[in-house]
């Protein structure tokens, strides 16, 4: 019985080598299930960007309407 062990364990890793390097190339998937996360959506789209700098240009534009029809 204890010369028969080492030849079954060089089968099985015969078997294994076999299996670890058919089986990705018949079952692709199987191999890349974990895909990476989609990106998070943007927390922003900007329009709160665009809507704070119109209102400093029309404050900037009451401003000078002020001080030129002042003077």
């Amino acid at each position: 019985m204890a010369g028969g062990a080492p030849k079954q364990l060089f089968g099985f890793g015969v078997v294994a080598l076999l299996a670890t390097l058919i089986l990705p190339l018949f079952m692709p998937a199987a191999v890349q299930a974990q895909s990476a996360a989609p990106a998070p959506a943007p927390t922003s789209d900007g329009s709160s960007l665009d809507q704070g700098i119109a209102y400093v240009l029309m404050l900037l534009a009451l401003v000078l309407t002020y001080i030129i029809h002042s003077a």
